[in-house]
């Protein structure tokens, strides 16, 4: 009976050592791979409202295969706004449009279409403070919104 306790002891012992040494080796291996995924210098974060020389705020949105904008909220301040809208998706069209009548004023600027690994980018003023609601018209059944938002 002890030798039967004595060897699943070890077994446990040596499964613990290979865990630590699997750690080990996947953090090594995670390690030589962050280089690569660290953004350039010159790229700005997805939602990240940021000022271009010409003092437009630029901003990237975002959107795939599961009827979500990535940010679906972002706020900006009165002015000048240039606004990217990247298609991620594989297999579905997407389009960027401020909903109509729903926001303090209209904003017509919009991406009408958007096809899988598309990005296209619109520029607008926005001048009125508030929520200023956006969607892609092919899904908001789905829940494919957001809200953008001009300080006031």
């Amino acid at each position: 009976m002890n030798g039967g306790r004595h060897a699943t002891a070890r077994r446990g012992g040596g499964g613990l050592l290979g865990l630590v040494v699997l750690a080990g080796v996947l953090a090594g291996c995670g390690g030589d791979e962050a280089p690569a995924s660290a953004p350039s210098p010159t790229s700005t974060a997805v939602g990240e409202v940021t000022t271009a020389p010409d003092g437009a705020q630029e901003i990237t949105v975002q959107t795939q295969d599961d009827y979500v904008f990535v940010p679906d909220r972002f706020t900006v301040e009165p002015g000048t706004v240039r606004l990217t809208v990247v298609n991620l998706a594989e297999e579905m069209t997407h389009n960027f449009e401020f909903t109509s009548a729903a926001g303090p004023e209209e904003i017509p600027a919009g991406i009408s279409l958007l096809a899988p690994g598309e990005e296209k980018t619109i520029e607008f003023t926005a001048t009125a403070p508030g929520d200023h609601p956006f969607e892609c018209s092919f899904h908001v059944q789905l829940g494919q919104v957001g809200t953008m938002t001009v300080r006031g």
